[in-house]
């Protein structure tokens, strides 16, 4: 069980660095949480370390995240949410349009929206209920085209709602898919669902699993590298940050 937080500021290496200090139970040793919200330096609830020494023992780690974040929120897209503006959809920009209809598509490179769901609550609301729905067909698809090429069975799927991590796969086999992954390429997607799938075999990062996910992405790599050059660009709006 983890107190309610603190915040501090200090300087390391001339530059100043907010953060913020949890005395947890569960803690049993510091550690430093460093994430788009902050950073956070978690002790023990009976420890007598010193936040700010953590920090400084630790000051080039803690500036390079900082200054990972910063660069990260700096490239979330400030969107307004409003008809004609333009949201990706596997990779493409596609124009978003309000009209009375049955039902809310991918069209013509255009998102078009079914007006009475934007009515009942918000063009931002409807948008991410049409991505979630989008994304459970199409990673559903995916995984099972995947989970057969790689001769694995899954357990089912989850979409979730997370602001950095793209998958997880659970013990007992449930594969969990960020709905952002939607507005990734195709071949982004494609790494991420085999990524996850090889975990079903290979739990670890080993050389084993890498060689499993290669043989299925050649080109992993460069997917990987594109995610974490480009995951800003998926965040839905920098509320959500």
């Amino acid at each position: 069980m983890s107190q309610t937080r603190r915040k501090r500021t200090t300087t390391l290496a001339g530059e100043q660095v907010i953060y913020e200090v949890s005395r947890s139970d569960d803690a049993t040793q510091p550690r430093i949480d460093a994430g788009i919200d902050g950073i956070t330096v978690i002790v023990p609830s009976d420890a007598h370390e010193d936040p700010e020494a953590i920090l400084s023992e630790n000051a080039t780690w803690v500036l390079d995240k900082k200054a990972k974040f910063e660069r990260y929120r700096d490239d979330v897209p400030d969107r307004t949410f409003e008809p004609g503006e333009t949201f990706p959809y596997l990779g493409e920009e596609h124009e978003l349009v309000v009209e009375p209809r049955q039902k809310s598509v991918v069209e013509d490179e255009t998102i078009r929206l079914r007006r009475s769901a934007v009515e009942q609550s918000s063009v931002k609301r409807a948008l991410r209920n049409f991505y979630r729905r989008q994304a459970r067909e199409y990673l559903s698809e995916r995984l099972d085209h995947f989970a057969d090429e790689m001769g694995l069975e899954y357990d089912g799927l989850e979409i979730r709602n997370q602001r950095t991590r793209w998958g997880s796969c659970s013990t007992n086999g449930t594969i969990s898919l960020n709905w952002r992954l939607l507005m990734a390429p195709q071949d982004i997607v494609d790494y991420v669902v085999v990524h996850e799938l090889a975990h079903l075999r290979e739990p670890n990062h080993t050389d084993a699993f890498w060689s499993l996910v290669a043989e299925h992405d050649p080109r992993y790599e460069a997917h990987a590298e594109w995610l974490e050059e480009h995951s800003a660009r998926l965040v839905f709006s920098r509320e959500d940050l």
